[in-house]
């Protein structure tokens, strides 16, 4: 027998699924058995433990105008690593003012405040996970 029908042999019969398999012409013999098929492995992993934590402060409600994300991304107070945040708490804005990025599909949006005022409050910090309409500043 040619060594390419040996081969084409092998490949047919270990496609088969067969577990054991004897071939014998003249002086050629040929025995093959399969391995073991291995079961999937399944990983148990501990209960949860839930953690309840006691809210000590009543939450205050927000007064002001809320700037929200126009989409979902990564938020950045900074044009860069190295720079300073584009706005602090207290800081006077203007309507059109940047107040932080929001970096969604490697395109970075500046969020640009739609009111005047005064930062109140920064509900996001820098490098978290914004939702589509989630709140980032308190404009008073």
């Amino acid at each position: 027998m040619e060594f390419d029908k040996i081969v084409k042999l092998i490949h047919a019969v270990g496609e088969s699924g067969l577990s054991e398999f004897s071939f014998e012409e003249g002086a050629l013999k040929i025995s093959m058995r399969g391995g073991e098929k291995q079961g999937k492995t399944v990983e148990f992993l501990p209960k949860a433990v839930e953690i309840k934590e006691e809210i000590k402060e009543k939450p205050t409600a927000i007064t002001g105008k809320i700037v929200k994300s126009p989409l979902v991304g990564t938020f950045y107070a900074a044009p860069s690593p190295e720079a300073e945040t584009f706005v602090k708490k207290g800081d006077i804005v203007k309507k059109g003012q940047v107040l932080g990025i929001v970096e969604a599909m490697k395109l970075m949006n500046e969020i640009e405040s739609e009111y005047d005022g005064v930062v109140e409050d920064i509900l996001i910090g820098n490098e978290d996970t914004v939702e589509y309409g989630q709140s980032l500043f308190v404009i008073a």
